[in-house]
């Protein structure tokens, strides 16, 4: 059965291996198949998916499954949001920032 494995092991960079495993194989055996633990140190501790949906090393794999793993985030996304925010000001960002002339304020 074929499966896809994805990982981005950098911003910008997705390495991508579409792999033939038997059938019932786990996500862990489909990781340890890969080549992948070799290559990138760490990776059988990250957080793993199937087709975006979080799962667990056990679960069971199906024809045509893409797994992905996950990378930890460097910055948390609120956080990120409120800085870029600030450095903007409040004028120049949000859903009304350009209004038409002579338009009614939140239209």
């Amino acid at each position: 059965m074929k499966v896809t494995l994805t990982y981005a092991s950098a911003p910008r960079t997705v390495h991508e291996l579409e792999l033939t495993v038997p059938a019932g194989s786990t996500v862990a055996a489909a990781l340890e198949a890969s080549g992948w633990a070799g290559q990138f140190p760490g990776l059988l501790a990250l957080p793993v998916g199937i087709w975006n949906r979080r799962a667990l090393a056990s679960d069971e794999l199906r024809e045509g499954d893409r797994v992905e793993v996950y990378r930890h985030l460097r910055v948390d996304p609120k956080v990120a949001r409120r800085e870029r925010f600030a450095g903007q000001g409040a004028r120049g960002t949000g859903l009304f920032s350009r209004r038409r002339p002579g338009a009614k304020p939140g239209y």
